[in-house]
């Protein structure tokens, strides 16, 4: 394979997920290579070229989204996009995808190997309750849920503002240790991951793998913050045939 990542999650036999990199696509730079993005100004014809060599790569029919940073969760359909930041499907083939550049890509499956989805987290998102309306959307027992976390900015790289800190704990006083004083003033360094990990566990999902990347400092992966004018790579999780 590629330099792509496969998550290390005890997901049933059944359910695939893959993590593209920057690598394995004919995008030129800002967009080298493997840029999955068709909103940030490529190449149109690279983008299509890139998006075929992962749908030949798994055999899938990848399900793209406008993302909007919102909580809507569409059905998996690739022959349409749906504006919405998540997707289920309990179809064979169909790749739930999220593209991100420095947001949370969070991907979903039960335990039964019957569902999976993705989700897109901004912290917009993440506060707006995008990651429960994609638990609720898979229509089983939340403890039957499992969910990893894939490569999203760091703690030691997200600076946010008081009003960020305030939405998330005024919702949920548990996130309070998830936001550290930052060296400037008034400013709070987050921790995405464990905010994620919060809001999932109050809505009874505690089985969460992944966590621990940092987009901003890792080359392997685009990052909006590192420089505005870059692509988007994928996660992806789908039902084998």
């Amino acid at each position: 394979m590629i330099d792509w990542l496969i998550p290390d999650w005890p997901a049933p036999v059944g359910v695939k997920a893959c993590v593209t990199t920057r690598a394995g696509g004919v995008s030129l730079a800002p967009f080298d290579s493997l840029n999955l993005g068709d909103h940030v100004d490529d190449n149109p014809e690279a983008v299509a070229e890139n998006r075929r060599r992962l749908t030949d790569y798994f055999a899938i029919q990848p399900a793209w989204l406008q993302q909007v940073h919102g909580v809507t969760v569409a059905y998996a359909d690739p022959t349409a996009v749906a504006t919405a930041d998540a997707s289920w499907t309990a179809t064979p083939g169909i790749a739930c995808t999220a593209m991100t550049a420095d947001c949370l890509p969070a991907l979903f499956c039960d335990r039964a190997g019957t569902r999976v989805a993705a989700a897109h987290a901004g912290w917009r998102g993440l506060a707006a309750g995008v990651l429960e309306a994609t638990v609720e959307s898979l229509a089983v027992d939340p403890a039957e849920v499992l969910v990893w976390l894939g490569p999203a900015i760091g703690p030691k790289a997200f600076e946010v503002g008081p009003e960020v800190r305030e939405v998330f704990v005024r919702q949920l006083a548990e996130t309070d240790p998830a936001f550290v004083p930052s060296q400037n003033a008034g400013k709070f360094m987050a921790d995405i991951y464990t905010l994620a990990r919060l809001r999932l566990a109050a809505c009874g999902v505690t089985a969460v793998y992944g966590g621990g990347f940092c987009t901003v400092t890792d080359p392997r992966f685009f990052s909006y913050r590192r420089s505005p004018r870059t692509g988007r790579f994928a996660s992806l999780v789908w039902l084998e045939r």
